[in-house]
């Protein structure tokens, strides 16, 4: 029997964000989806126990970068803190890991649905011009 390959981390956090997505049973890795994951976030927050917290928080961030990376063209990778999240449009890196950590947290005011929903405004945004004025 040949050896199994080595899964990268990449095929590790998207084999994680189908198995979210089949758990939950939604239909797919998108808006609807991230809806669906809110609500699920909301009703964890006051009976997630801290040692489950981390597994799910890592879990649902999967879940959340992966319909990042398939609505809005984004590409996993690592921030330049050594964090991992998708990249979008050349100029954004959003850490699903700690938006739903902040849903978790903070409540509505922290919604990873809002924030997914901003994305396409944020994307149109033209880049912040420099300031000359910093040497």
């Amino acid at each position: 029997m040949p050896d199994e390959p080595t899964p990268t981390p990449l095929d590790s956090i998207t084999a994680a964000a189908e198995q979210v997505r089949q758990q939950l049973k939604l239909k797919a890795f998108d808006a609807e989806g991230v809806a669906h994951l809110d609500n699920f976030i909301r009703a964890q927050r006051g009976i997630l126990g801290p040692a489950e917290r981390p597994g799910v928080v890592m879990a649902l961030g999967c879940f959340l970068g992966q319909c990042l990376v398939e609505v809005y063209g984004g590409e996993w990778g690592t921030g330049k803190d050594r964090t991992t999240g998708v990249g979008l449009g050349g100029r954004f890196f959003f850490n699903p890991f700690y938006l739903v950590d902040a849903q978790l947290n903070e409540g509505e005011s922290a919604s990873v649905a809002a924030f997914f929903a901003s994305v396409p405004q944020r994307l149109k945004s033209p880049p912040a011009a420099r300031k000359a004025w910093i040497s």
